[in-house]
């Protein structure tokens, strides 16, 4: 997603693309995953359901390439991950990376996921 102003945390990010206040931009990019179970792929991550995901299937670490088919600037990135849902599988960091090809990577941001028993919630 785009954004011309800083997206406040927590935001909706679909309620922000009806207002004009960000673009999804995903569409326009070729997204591959490092690994996955049948029925669970780059369809389902991308779908809006929050009923269906992704699941991997292999050796860590785990990845979804996005690659734009030209220069893009990206200046949002929202991600979805509920660990009540499925603590198991639920990431406990995400790294942000780019370049100009795979190759080429840097990581630009090292997000910690908090989940609800680290928050105290149960």
């Amino acid at each position: 997603m785009t954004t011309p102003n800083k997206t406040p945390p927590g935001a909706d990010p679909k309620q922000l693309e009806r207002t004009g206040t960000v673009r999804e931009i995903g569409s326009q990019a070729v997204w591959s995953l490092s690994s996955c179970k049948p029925g669970f792929g780059v369809d389902q991550l991308r779908d809006d359901n929050l009923e269906t995901y992704w699941q991997s299937d292999g050796s860590q670490p785990h990845l979804v390439n996005i690659q734009f088919r030209r220069k893009t600037t990206v200046k949002t990135l929202c991600i979805y991950a509920d660990y009540k849902s499925d603590e198991s599988y639920t990431p406990s960091k995400i790294s942000v990376r780019v370049g100009n090809n795979f190759h080429n990577l840097q990581e630009i941001r090292l997000q910690h996921i908090l989940s609800a028993k680290l928050k105290g919630s149960n």
